[in-house]
């Protein structure tokens, strides 16, 4: 007989009751979890150092703009970019001791297959979209609206305003967000949530309606979809980005509701709201539905394994405020 077995007075019956757990002091349970500080107030410090990095990258900036007065959508993306990159930096290098790649954003990956990859994709499912709706009597092509000089000035300057909104959009509702959350909610129902809230902040876009936000919505499912098989953002900034510029630039269509200055043709919609898109523009049609499915087919069949979150294992090993915990009474 050992020492345990001296200590352990069983039941009457013969049942060893299991080791009575310590009481946990109710500030632990409403800051610390199994995995040490909450998700959520790890994404709350989040927002408030976005919400910090956004005011100083405006008081920064405010002087280049009224100088240059660049595109709206450069400055006002660029800044949201900025500001989520400088909070998750914060979080990544100096609280949790993470890197980029952690939150969907490696650096090694910068601009490369998967990019350019995401780029061909982008610009072959809009071009799908539109043969569509042209092929149902909806759009025209339209003749060239610029000329000379001309094209390459705004196709440059389009270019890269949607390769920034790219960028801004997806590190903000699927980087650090996403990958933080999904550490307390698991990864689908933090992508739901997520892409929820970004078909509904469309809805704040003039001339846009429900059927462009429920598109928007489920691209950004799609875009997580993305992440999760390549364990990285840079395909959904590519195929993003591609997906706008020939949207709105390239082939001159409304985009949630907007037209921007500069566009390539004089292309035009014509027949039933449900076929066009109305004033939304083409990713209003019916039609962007089945072009979304096959995006998921598609994807799904050539991209097998999960790669994101990476595992505990593969991450770096330290001190970090995730492993935090308070001491037991």
């Amino acid at each position: 007989m050992n020492e345990t077995d001296l200590n352990v007075n069983p039941s009457p019956g013969g049942h060893v009751p299991p080791p009575r757990q310590p009481d946990r002091d109710p500030v632990q349970l409403v800051f610390f979890g199994p995995n040490g500080l909450r998700a959520g107030w790890r994404l709350l410090i989040y927002v408030v150092l976005m919400a910090l990095f956004g005011l100083a990258v405006v008081v920064a900036i405010g002087p280049l703009v009224q100088r240059y007065h660049p595109p709206g959508v450069l400055t006002g993306e660029g800044s949201g970019f900025l500001a989520a990159l400088g909070a998750s930096l914060v979080m990544g290098y100096l609280i949790e001791h993470r890197t980029l790649g952690d939150y969907g954003l490696p650096i090694r990956e910068a601009f490369g297959l998967r990019f350019w990859t995401g780029l061909l994709w982008g610009f072959l499912a809009l071009t799908a979209l539109l043969i569509l709706i042209h092929l149902g009597h909806g759009f025209d092509f339209g003749a060239p609206a610029l000329q000379g000089g001309g094209i390459a000035k705004y196709a440059a300057l389009w270019g890269i305003s949607f390769l920034v909104v790219g960028f801004a959009e997806e590190y903000v509702f699927r980087g650090y967000a996403l990958a933080t959350l999904a550490s307390g909610m698991r990864f689908w129902p933090a992508a739901i949530l997520l892409s929820a809230a970004f078909g509904a902040g469309h809805l704040g876009n003039p001339g846009e309606d429900w059927t462009g936000a429920l598109c928007a919505g489920l691209i950004g499912l799609f875009f997580c979809f993305t992440l999760r098989r390549t364990g990285s953002l840079w395909f959904a900034i590519g195929l993003h980005a591609a997906w706008d510029f020939s949207e709105s630039f390239l082939y001159s269509a409304p985009d949630s509701g907007a037209m921007v200055p500069g566009h390539l043709l004089n292309s035009s919609f014509h027949g039933p709201r449900w076929l066009t898109g109305g004033s939304v523009g083409p990713e209003g049609s019916a039609l962007v539905f089945p072009i979304i499915a096959v995006l998921f087919l598609l994807f799904n069949h050539f991209y097998k394994d999960v790669l994101f979150p990476r595992p505990a294992a593969e991450r770096p090993i330290s001190k970090t405020l995730t492993n935090l915990r308070v001491p037991e009474p």
